[in-house]
């Protein structure tokens, strides 16, 4: 039989190894770059960078250092009675505030991003063409439906608006909260650079793989007061 001393010590130890297991858990997750994108769903140069350059993260063990956030809202103006204007109009408002919903009702980033890259990739049909096999289709709608969208929208304007230094243009992306401004280029090589956590970095970092993938299709940035070709 256990004494009630050796018990409280149990208990004790149980405590401590579980507080520094998950210590060590939240130590290791924020070690991570924070890659945020903030974007607007039909800025041309936030698709291609979308489709065709973030998803080196996620096709690779670039994830395992990275933390991928999207934030959709862009270049859009809040008005008074909090109305929300988009840059390429009302179509890119609706877009915006889907995937704001998908972000929400999709827990996993690579889940988020798959289906955001779908959106993307056939913004005309993307119902159509995303929702095959897409088990979280009502939660989504139905969050799209409600209140639930608009809110999520406006907190992705708090967070876009206050930025600091403010954004240019979109795609806007920042590291651990700088922005790279237009130098998106090698986005991949200065992820390696900024992770300065214990875990190994990935063979994507090799200096060898770096040389293979350093350049990125020429964007065409969408700024606050036009879009401009870069």
């Amino acid at each position: 039989m256990v004494s009630p001393s050796s018990l409280t010590k149990l208990v004790f130890l149980a405590c401590f190894v579980l507080f520094t297991f998950s210590d060590k858990l939240v130590a290791e997750e924020s070690d991570k770059v924070q890659l945020y994108l903030y974007y607007e769903s039909l800025c041309p140069g936030c698709q291609m960078f979308i489709v065709d350059d973030l998803v080196k993260f996620f096709d690779s063990d670039l994830e395992t250092i990275t933390d991928v956030k999207l934030v959709p809202f862009g270049n859009a103006k809040v008005s008074d009675n909090m109305t929300v204007t988009c840059q390429h109009g009302e179509e890119e408002c609706k877009l915006n505030a889907f995937e704001a919903c998908a972000i929400k009702i999709l827990t996993k980033p690579k889940s988020q991003y798959t289906f955001i890259r779908c959106v993307e990739n056939n913004t005309e049909h993307f119902q159509q063409e995303c929702f095959q096999g897409f088990r979280d289709e009502k939660d989504v709608n139905d969050c799209y439906n409600s209140d639930l969208s608009k809110k999520l929208i406006l907190e992705n304007a708090k967070q876009t608006m206050s930025l600091k230094p403010k954004h240019v243009f979109v795609p806007w992306v920042t590291l651990n909260g700088k922005p790279l401004y237009d130098k998106l280029d090698d986005l991949v090589s200065q992820v390696c650079n900024t992770y300065k956590g214990k875990a190994p970095l990935p063979k994507q970092c090799n200096p060898s793989a770096l040389s293979e993938k350093k350049t990125t299709s020429k964007l065409q940035f969408s700024y606050a007061n036009g879009a401009i070709k870069y």
